[in-house]
């Protein structure tokens, strides 16, 4: 029997990376993560050569699995299906920036949900957890040229869905107040400045709470969302900036009750992406000490 649980913690972090970016799920990649350590327990790892290297083989292979699972499930999810979102005090500890390391931005997380279980396993272990084509290949029991291809194909499939921006943090920041103030006001005109003639807005609410379940499309139709959202939740609303998955994000509270945790993605002009998650199942694991 293995007794080295030491050994296990010294790749947690990674660890647990790797499964959240493979499901978008925190509570998921707990559950792989339990999975990995009790078949880590059994093992013996004097017969290792590499401990780390048996320990993603085994984490990725649980997370194909599970996404292959939940896949069939996001299926009949009720509206749009998004991340669970990974918030952190702005100022988060080494610790957690080691967890974010790398892109783990909600939109990336979402065009990641567009490629098949195995080819978003190959294309984080190789481009953000930089692992080798042979080693890669005999994590996943394939030829490195399979693993090549699929390595080509999501890298297609994610520069085509998803446009990269940057954006300093300050630049970031000031849009995102510049938001706050906007939204408070609910003036259309105030939020159309702000807006890409492109902007989408993608709102989770999983048949749970009210959200809109199509996915908006331009200035026009969002300004006039956050225009009913004012008019609806007038005075009763708080923001409060917070890290979420990495970048600069909001958290919306009603009533003094978490409601909402959104992403705004900038070009550091205008707004040209804003994903809303308010599915209360996804907010449960935020747990920010103080209100805003």
């Amino acid at each position: 029997m293995n007794s080295s649980p030491a050994l296990f913690n010294q790749h947690r972090s990674r660890l647990f990376g790797l499964s959240y970016r493979m499901l978008g799920s925190r509570a998921d990649a707990e559950d792989i993560l339990q999975e990995a350590y009790i078949r880590w327990l059994r093992a013996d790892i004097s017969e290792l050569r590499s401990p780390e290297a048996w320990l993603v083989t085994v984490v990725t292979r649980l997370s194909i699995d599970r996404l292959r699972l939940v896949r069939k499930e996001r299926e009949n999810y009720i509206g749009q299906w998004l991340p669970e979102p990974w918030v952190t005090e702005y100022e988060c500890s080494a610790e957690q920036s080691l967890e974010l390391a790398g892109d783990l931005s909600l939109a990336f997380l979402a065009v990641l949900e567009r490629l098949a279980p195995e080819e978003r396993a190959v294309f984080l272990l190789h481009d953000i957890f930089e692992f080798s084509y042979p080693d890669i290949a005999q994590m996943l029991g394939k030829s490195q040229a399979n693993c090549r291809q699929m390595i080509h194909r999501a890298r297609l499939r994610v520069r085509q869905d998803r446009p990269r921006f940057s954006v300093d943090r300050e630049t970031h920041l000031l849009l995102l107040e510049k938001f706050i103030e906007a939204t408070r006001t609910g003036d259309r005109d105030q939020l159309k400045a702000l807006f890409a003639d492109d902007i989408t807005l993608t709102s989770d609410g999983g048949g749970k709470v009210m959200s809109v379940r199509k996915i908006l499309h331009g200035p026009e139709r969002v300004s006039r969302l956050y225009h009913a959202i004012k008019r609806m939740l007038d005075g009763r609303m708080t923001f409060r900036i917070a890290g979420i998955n990495g970048t600069p994000g909001l958290l919306r509270y009603v009533d003094g009750m978490l409601d909402a945790a959104t992403s705004v993605i900038t070009d550091g002009k205008y707004v040209r992406e804003i994903l809303h998650v308010r599915n209360p199942d996804k907010l449960a694991l935020i747990t920010l000490r103080t209100l805003p």
